[in-house]
């Protein structure tokens, strides 16, 4: 056995002896836990994750006896490399997150480290509170992460920083030292007594060095354990980093929302400009005051649409300035005179709180939308360094020109109202020479940042990325009572070694991409990539929004993980073990590697990542080609051949539909028929249509000319071969509307189902036949409506990937959805649908490839009451009917669908346009759903 291990069975042994009970070193772990949301990937040597207080005291205990280093890990967004570790990661989010009190009365909360941010604002709200600190990654991110980074986020002008609002800290120390750390209470023990002996001996330093301004974060706050400020040990412990001891739960202040609030947009000329300007808007008492850049602003719109960004005034740079109060005319007063004195060339005054929400939202994510801006991926690491907000414009045009002088760029957005700037910058980390400029840069940012009295991190802490460069900020005398402090509390260095005192250097361990490895062969184009699975999924940077839960406002990522709660099962999850795999030493059998197919197991293909993940992941595609490179040449599961081939074996059923869904229908058969395909016993058998749209559409006829012109209905497998009601609405409506409608009646198979399972060779020809086909209709100016969601999406998106035909973006153009056509049809009006409630749940693909935003308009013209569905209905073409995916299919439909369907009344419609969907919905909850066509056919 190597050194390393016997010391990973050391440490597991110990663990284990002393009732730990979810310990896992398995590569699978260590692969999921090796890099966080920042550029740095350290391996663990084994994976925590406690289920009481008790567990987290015998893995300290562990640790101590065995020589561990120990590093506590909240929600894993840290940006600097401050949650990963060479020893134990300790995950407090999977079990330890409950908000365990709320005192309405003392506008206190007690909870335990892994608490969602979000969890407790919840828990808090109907007591007419709210805790103050809201960082960007509020949705995910934790109460314990917060405290040990000291965040911030957008609104401390008006709530202040972490370290603000902590009111006490249970902690132990690495020696077992449990301390009850209580804001303005002196408290006695050897650990704190030895602390209270290096401030008397630092004095001077302290108070000449520190706490200059609000957001100088970077080291330790030795500020707050000053005489003056009554020796404040758990104001101070925030944003140590995890180096001095491991929290064990919290207590925090809550504080009243003002009721009111309105959001002046104020544009400028640059960044710099606007930074020019916010001296002068402080004194109106903003509670937020944010920068961002138009460049930004620009991906939104090209990613989502014009419509996804409410209106901005003129500008290449913007300030968000929120103002909250108790009366909304002293409220429009104050944003007059905001706006007077902004020095803008243009500004608007936001009060309607859909369009604050939108515009707070492209903000909130900067980070993952500002690495799509530049030429090469913009990364972190030089990532919130702040400065006197007095001094911010001069910064600024200064740190402009040092990025031009290295040959770089950035995209600056953050919290200018503190004189904070976020940045993603286009260090070419994977080129020769990439690091020496990495690290030349960084050094010269440190000397000017100091230059103007500023700090390394404003909020997200030194971490691996700036430890190194304290010295160039501080004084020796200070460094040296930095090692002071850490030697008091952690003598052996274990707790998140490399960080603060005696750091790693900023560029050893960088995450590279691996770019150019995995390029060879591959069966899909990743036109966004250039070819390179490795940057692909590096385009992963950690930010972390698939771990929370946004199916409430319409998000769909990512379904698996909100039912397992496991990291594996999330996007993030799963690009990092992708990024091992092109890494290549953890994960070390490439394609074929276990733990790549673990990770991707209960991936539904949903394709919510696309349009959810801020750096623009795309899981379904990669798993497909995953699949593609693992089977090729081999045998594949049972599953690839019979759903795999479903639209084949429907084509070839057709003939005898009849017969076939009596064999179906028939109890031996049936079981024998679900075990031949790979199909859960629990799962009905789709019945066969007797008579194909197609064949229908024949028989039937064109109804004479249309006011509009011609259009072609596109039959796909499932509308033709199951759901031909929906073909046969959908000519109705179209009819009705004023054209002269026809079903194609050529065979055109999307290869969906191919697709899904990896079968990209055979998938690429049906594709491009279906495009030489369609083309001939789109090319003549028809309009081609689809009307199953997920075969729509593949001509708009994975056909694009699979053939070499410029055809394919012809007809990516050309294809519409039923909503879509019916919203350009001048003189169309939807049926009157007032007091209709609908329960609608838009088809993964269709929210996150096609885009709800037309269905949406037209149910809305309707005068329908629509509760729209987030996340995934759980089937998800063939993941939900397979063997060994049942539970978490059924899981993923109770998270939202299924509760929203039984508690409808009678009366409501269930809207699903996709055959995936409704049969969902008919399995588990015995509701016959309709597609849109169905719903506007009856109201003829």
């Amino acid at each position: 056995m190597t050194v390393v291990e016997t010391a990973t069975g050391d440490v597991v042994a110990a663990l284990r002896r002393n009732g730990v009970g979810d310990v896992d070193d398995s590569s699978l772990a260590r692969a999921l836990y090796s890099s966080d949301a920042s550029l740095y990937r350290v391996t663990p040597r084994v994976v925590v994750r406690p289920r009481a207080i008790e567990e987290v005291l015998a893995t300290v205990a562990a640790c101590s006896e065995t020589g561990t280093p120990l590093t506590a890990r909240g929600a894993g967004t840290s940006i600097a490399g401050n949650a990963v570790g060479t020893g134990v990661v300790l995950d407090f989010r999977r079990h330890l997150g409950a908000v365990e009190h709320i005192d309405p009365e003392a506008r206190t909360a007690v909870v335990q480290p892994g608490t969602v941010h979000a969890a407790l604002q919840k828990a808090a709200a109907p007591h007419g509170l709210r805790f103050g600190p809201d960082p960007s990654t509020h949705t995910r991110c934790t109460i314990g992460g917060m405290i040990g980074n000291n965040a911030c986020g957008s609104r401390a002008l008006g709530y202040g920083r972490m370290a603000d609002n902590v009111a006490a800290l249970d902690v132990v120390t690495i020696n077992g030292e449990r301390l009850d750390l209580v804001r303005g209470a002196r408290t006695s023990s050897p650990t704190l007594d030895a602390l209270g002996d290096v401030v008397s001996d630092g004095l001077s330093t302290i108070r000449t060095e520190f706490g200059l301004f609000g957001r100088q974060v970077s080291g330790y706050s030795l500020e707050h354990l000053l005489p003056e400020n009554d020796f404040d040990i758990a104001t101070f412990m925030t944003g140590t980093e995890g180096t001095l001891a491991i929290q064990l739960g919290a207590t925090v202040d809550l504080v009243r929302d003002a009721p009111h609030r309105v959001l002046v947009v104020l544009g400028y000329p640059s960044m710099a400009h606007a930074a020019d300007a916010v001296p002068a808007l402080l004194p109106f008492g903003p509670i937020a005051c944010e920068g961002l850049d138009s460049r930004i602003v620009d991906v939104v719109r090209a990613q989502r649409g014009a419509h996804a960004v409410p209106e901005l005034p003129d500008g290449q740079g913007w300030l968000f300035v929120e103002l909250a109060g108790e009366e909304p005319a002293e409220l429009a007063s104050i944003a007059d005179q905001v706006s007077r004195a902004s020095d803008a060339v243009a500004s608007r005054t936001v009060e309607a709180a859909g369009e604050r929400a939108a515009l707070w939202r492209i903000r909130e994510e900067g980070a993952g939308l500002a690495a799509r801006t530049l030429d090469r991926p913009a990364l972190s690491g030089w990532e919130d360094a702040a400065v006197p907000p007095d001094k911010l414009g001069g910064y600024l045009r200064e740190f402009e020109a040092l990025l031009a002088d290295h040959d770089l760029q950035g995209i600056p957005y953050g919290h200018f109202g503190d004189g904070c700037v976020h940045i993603r910058i286009d260090f070419p980390i994977d080129e020769p020479g990439g690091t020496t400029v990495f690290r030349g840069f960084l050094e010269e940012a440190a000397d000017l940042v100091a230059r103007h009295g500023g700090t390394l991190s404003g909020e997200h802490g030194d971490g691996r990325a700036r430890s190194e460069l304290l010295p160039r900020m501080y004084s020796a005398d200070a460094i040296g009572l930095f090692e002071r402090v850490k030697a008091v509390f952690d003598p052996d260095d274990l707790l998140n070694p490399g960080v603060l005192v005696r750091p790693r250097a900023l560029d050893a361990d960088l995450r590279i991409s691996g770019r150019g490895a995995v390029r060879d062969r591959l069966a899909l184009k990743l036109i966004h990539d250039g070819g390179d699975f490795g940057a692909a999924v590096h385009r992963c940077t950690g930010v972390g929004k698939c771990i929370a839960d946004s199916t409430g406002t319409g998000g769909v990522m990512c379904p698996s993980y909100l039912a397992t709660r496991d990291e594996k099962d999330s996007t993030r999850g799963r690009a990092r073990v992708l990024q091992e795999m092109v890494d290549g030493r953890t994960v070390t059998k490439g394609w074929k590697s276990p733990e790549v197919h673990e990770a991707l197991d209960l991936c539904l293909s949903c394709k919510g990542c696309v349009n959810d993940c801020p750096t623009g992941i795309d899981m379904a595609t990669y798993k497909a080609e995953v699949l593609h490179q693992t089977y090729r040449g081999r045998l594949r599961p049972r599953s690839h051949y019979l759903l795999g081939w479903l639209p084949r074996w429907a084509r070839l059923s057709a003939p005898i539909a009849w017969l076939t869904n009596l064999m179906l229908m028939t109890p031996g058969l049936r079981s024998v028929a679900r075990w031949v395909a790979g199909v859960d016993q629990r799962r009905s058998l789709p019945r066969f249509a007797t008579t194909t749209l197609r064949r229908w559409a024949k028989r039937r006829g064109v109804r004479g000319p249309g006011r509009h012109g011609d259009v072609v209905i596109w039959a796909d497998s499932f509308t033709d071969y199951f759901s031909t009601d929906a073909g046969k609405a959908a000519m109705s409506v179209l009819e009705d509307a004023g054209y002269s409608v026809r079903v194609l009646d050529k065979s055109a198979c999307c290869g969906l189902t191919w697709i899904s399972t990896g079968q990209l060779d055979a998938a690429r020809k049906l594709v491009g036949n279906t495009i030489g086909v369609l083309h001939e209709v789109v090319a003549s100016g028809t309009p081609v409506v689809g009307l199953e969601p997920s075969c729509l999406a593949v001509l708009r998106s994975d056909a694009l990937e699979l053939v070499d035909d410029p055809r394919a973006q012809e007809v990516a153009e050309g294809v519409l959805t039923l909503a879509e056509l019916l919203e350009r049809t001048d003189d169309w009006t939807p049926p009157d649908l007032s007091g209709t409630e609908i329960v609608a749940q838009p088809h993964c693909h269709h929210a996150s490839v096609l885009g709800w935003r037309a269905d949406a308009a037209l149910l809305e013209r309707s005068g329908a009451t629509v509760s729209r569905m987030g996340g995934c209905c759980g089937l998800a073409g063939n993941f939900g009917v397979e063997k060994g995916h049942y539970e978490v299919s059924v899981a993923v439909a109770e998270h939202q669908l299924l509760p929203a369907v039984r508690a409808a009344g009678p009366d409501t419609v269930v809207l699903a346009d996709g055959f995936s969907c409704r049969t969902q919905l008919d399995d588990l909850a015995g509701v016959r759903a309709k597609h849109l066509a169905e719903l506007l056919a009856e109201q003829r």
